[in-house]
C-alpha cells in the first residue's frame, strides 16, 4: 500500500478547505470594513460639530455673549468640552477597530495567496487516485483513500471549532473582567451620588476609566470572535451567530454624552447587566462550540481507528 498517496490526499482536502474558508472570511470582513469605515466617517463629523461648538464657546460670538448673559456659560462649556471628549474617544476606538479589522483582512488574505495552489493540486491528486485505483487490485485502497479525504476535512474543521473556542473564552475572560470592574464602579457611584466627597470622586472616576478601557477590550474581542464563527456556518449555531451580533457595543454605553452622578451610577448599572447577559450568551455559545468540537474530535478518533485496522490487516 502506498501510504504517500494518502498523506498527500488528507493534506490536500484540509488546504482546500482552508482555501474556501479564507475566501469566505475575506467576503465577510470587506462588508465589516465598509461598515466601519462608514462609523469613522460619521464619527469624524461629529467629532467636528461637537469642537465647533466648544470653539464658539470659547470665542467671541453670539454664543457666548447669550451663555454668559445666562450666567451658565462656563457650565455650558464644560459640557460641549466633555461632548468633543467624549466623541473623540469614540472615534479613536472605532479608529482601532478599523485598523484591527484590516488586519485580519490582511492576514486572511496572505493566507489566501499561500493556498492558491491548492485547488489545482487538490484535482491533480484525484486524477492520481483514480489512476491507482484502476491500477490496483488490493480491496482495501478505494477505503483507505476515502478515509484520508475524511480525515483531512475533519482535520481542518476541527482546528476551526478549536480557534473559535479559544476566542470566546477570550471574550469571556474580558467580559468577566469589565464585570468586575463595573461592580466596584457601582459602588464608588452610589456613595459618590450620596456625597462621598472628593476622594471618593476621583477613585470612582479612575475605576470608570479602567472600566471604559476594558469595554474596549470587550468590543475587539466580541468583533474576532464574529470573524471565527464566520468560518462555522451551519443550522445549529444561527442562532447563536445572531445573538453575537446584538451584543450591545460596550463603548456606546459610556459615551452617549456628559452625565451627572446620579446618571453615571444609571450607565453603571445598565452596563453591568449587559455585561452578565452577554456574559451568558458567550458562556453558551462557548459550550455549544465545545460539543462541536468534542463531536467531530469523536469522529476523527474513529476514522484513525478504522484507517489502523485497514493498515494493519496482511
Amino acid at each position: 500500500m502506498d501510504d504517500d498517496i494518502d498523506r498527500r490526499l488528507a493534506a490536500a482536502a484540509a488546504a482546500i478547505r482552508e482555501y474556501d474558508l479564507a475566501g469566505q472570511r475575506l467576503r465577510e470582513l470587506s462588508v465589516r470594513i465598509g461598515a466601519a469605515r462608514a462609523a469613522v466617517s460619521a464619527l469624524r463629523e461629529r467629532l467636528d460639530a461637537e469642537q465647533a461648538d466648544v470653539e464658539r464657546l470659547e470665542g467671541l460670538t453670539l454664543s457666548r455673549v447669550l451663555a454668559a448673559v445666562r450666567g451658565g456659560r462656563d457650565d455650558v462649556l464644560a459640557r460641549e468640552r466633555a461632548e468633543a471628549d467624549a466623541a473623540r474617544l469614540r472615534l479613536a476606538e472605532a479608529e482601532r477597530l478599523l485598523a484591527a479589522l484590516r488586519d485580519q483582512s490582511a492576514r486572511t488574505q496572505a493566507r489566501r495567496r499561500r493556498l492558491a495552489t491548492a485547488p489545482g493540486e487538490y484535482a491533480a491528486l484525484l486524477d492520481e487516485r483514480e489512476r491507482l485505483l484502476t491500477a490496483s487490485d488490493d480491496p482495501r485502497r478505494p477505503r483507505l483513500l476515502e478515509l484520508a479525504e475524511q480525515r483531512g476535512r475533519l482535520t481542518a474543521e476541527h482546528r476551526e471549532l478549536t480557534e473559535a473556542v479559544g476566542e470566546a473564552r477570550n471574550a469571556e475572560s474580558a467580559l468577566h473582567h469589565l464585570g468586575e470592574l463595573l461592580s466596584r464602579a457601582a459602588d464608588w457611584s452610589t456613595y459618590d451620588a450620596l456625597g462621598g466627597g472628593l476622594v471618593t470622586g476621583l477613585v470612582k472616576h479612575d475605576i470608570l476609566d479602567e472600566a471604559a478601557d476594558a469595554s474596549a477590550r470587550v468590543d475587539r474581542a466580541l468583533a474576532a470572535l464574529r470573524t471565527e464563527l464566520a468560518d462555522l456556518p451551519g443550522p445549529a449555531l444561527d442562532p447563536a451567530t445572531e445573538r453575537m451580533d446584538e451584543l450591545t457595543r460596550f463603548t456606546d454605553i459610556w459615551l452617549d454624552n456628559p452625565f451627572t452622578d446620579v446618571v453615571v451610577l444609571r450607565r453603571v448599572e445598565r452596563s453591568r447587566d449587559q455585561t452578565a447577559r452577554s456574559q451568558g450568551e458567550v458562556a453558551a455559545l462557548r459550550r455549544v462550540l465545545e460539543l462541536r468540537a468534542a463531536e467531530l474530535g469523536a469522529r476523527l478518533a474513529a476514522v484513525e481507528t478504522e484507517r489502523g485496522e485497514l493498515l494493519k490487516r496482511a
